[in-house]
């Protein structure tokens, strides 16, 4: 089975889980956790997905470093894929999780690349773009500045992206004058 599918149904049962005990958020905060400290930690990613570590070392490693931060039902849920050897995909089920919160709660992220750092009122209008776009509640606007752009910005939502930058229409104008 495809891992997007397995890890989805994962995340899903976690989630109505959540749902039932009323810690929705709390869980929220731990695939978060979890999601960044695998990221940050290669180490921890390859011990995980590793197939020669036995999962008794996989999930003693898990408690050290998580027990005292997460929630029991986390922990006790990290053990349970553990023991279901799926800590291969741990790392998925807690972007699919995050992503079916999200999806729940009816946030949007998107990403936002300038040459310079956001004013508010701009910050404001980005998110308006996007919650006309997407139809949503919420946004998450994660911003980066790149100087390489020379002016304007590139705003990603899911996998559209609006390239209103002056690096892109230089290109077209290139594009343009070869043909």
């Amino acid at each position: 089975m495809a891992v997007a599918t397995v890890a989805a149904r994962y995340a899903k049962s976690l989630l109505d889980l959540a749902q039932e005990q009323g810690i929705t958020e709390t869980l929220y905060k731990d695939m978060q956790l979890f999601k960044q400290t695998v990221d940050q930690s290669r180490p921890l990613l390859l011990m995980l997905k590793n197939p020669i570590v036995r999962s008794e070392k996989k999930t003693a490693v898990l408690k050290a470093a998580f027990e005292k931060r997460l929630n029991p039902v986390t922990m006790s849920f990290l053990q349970i894929i553990t023991k279901k050897n799926r800590e291969p995909i741990m790392d998925a089920i807690a972007e699919e999780f995050i992503r079916q919160y999200d999806r729940l709660k009816g946030v949007e992220r998107a990403s936002i690349i300038t040459t310079v750092p956001l004013t508010d009122a701009l910050r404001e209008q980005f998110k308006a773009m996007v919650l006309e776009t997407t139809g949503g509640k919420l946004v998450e606007l994660e911003e980066r500045i790149d100087p390489k752009l020379i002016g304007g910005y590139i705003l990603r939502v899911g996998d559209q992206q609006i390239d209103g930058s002056i690096r892109n229409q230089l290109n077209e104008l290139r594009l343009q004058f070869l043909n």
